[in-house]
Parts: structure tokens; sequence; C-alpha cells
């Protein structure tokens, strides 16, 4: 029998965190017009908030890079890791599907579907921020703990931002 995912993502997120022994706390948050509005916001620096990003792999499959801000997935660094030639940013409306959640507020963390996770060797110890399932709320985790709780590979995904 398959259990029915609740429909409030933020519930699914906490209820997953749950059952994997995970401690999130989870805030309640004003919109953010960019990411160092929102490191602001939650008295956080840049590279202390976590992108969940979805990835398509060339098979149709999907795949979580988690990212600190400042940071952006290295393209030839990733495929290298996962040996293949194609990877992708997919639509918006194929990565809610292929994880319940709407971009802004993806989280690993009770996905519809349970797809590996890859984060990025960038990430410090400590305690970050990340998507919490709903807009308007973040997760704060300690990164450690959150990387054993999903079993997640840590390597080199990622390369600075360049500015703009």
């Amino acid at each position: 029998m398959t259990e029915q995912l609740p429909a409030d993502g933020l519930e699914r997120m906490q209820r997953d965190a749950r059952n994997r022994g995970l401690n999130v706390e989870v805030i309640t948050r004003q919109p953010a017009g960019s990411l160092s509005e929102a490191a602001e916001l939650l008295g956080l620096e840049v590279h202390e908030i976590i992108k969940s990003l979805v990835v398509k792999h060339k098979d149709g499959t999907f795949l979580f890079a988690l990212v600190p801000g400042g940071r952006s997935i290295s393209w030839p660094k990733l495929r290298a890791l996962l040996g293949v030639n194609k990877l992708s940013l997919p639509r918006p409306e194929v990565a809610l599907s292929a994880t319940g959640y709407e971009r802004g507020t993806i989280t690993p963390l009770g996905s519809s579907t349970q797809w590996p996770v890859y984060v990025d060797a960038s990430i410090g110890p400590g305690r970050v921020a990340l998507g919490a399932g709903a807009h308007g709320h973040s997760a704060f985790v300690d990164s450690g703990e959150l990387i054993a709780a999903l079993g997640a590979i840590v390597a080199d995904i990622s390369d600075v931002e360049e500015s703009a």
C-alpha cells in the first residue's frame, strides 16, 4: 500500500525530516527579491543559504544538486562525476512534477520521488537554510546532519558565480 502524500509541501518536508531523525527548524519569512536579500532577512551569510536544484539526467530521471549561495552548478564537473554528456535544468512545471515542489520551495526532504542527492563540497559545517516546501518559509538544519540523513554524495560540483 502506498502512503498518500499530504498536499501541503511544508508538512511533507517536516514529516520526511522526522522520519529521518533530522532536526529541522522552520521559520516564516518575508519574500525576498534576491539571494542576498534573503540572507539578510534570515540573518545569514549568502553561502549559508543552500539552493536545492533539480537536474534532469539524460535518461529522463532527476537528481538534486545542493549548492551554496554565491555558487552555481559546474556542468562539466557534474557531468564528469556522473559519467554523462548531457544534464539540464528542467522547466518549472517539470521540476514540480518531479518533486512535488514549486521553484523557490524545493528541498530534497519530502520530495514526491526520492532522487539521488549531490552536495557541493564547499558547503561548510554548521547551520544552513534551505527550501521548506512552501513559499514564505525556510528550513534551518545542520549541514552535516542533512548530508547524512539524505545519504548524499559530497563532491566538487560548483563554481563561484560571476558577478553581473
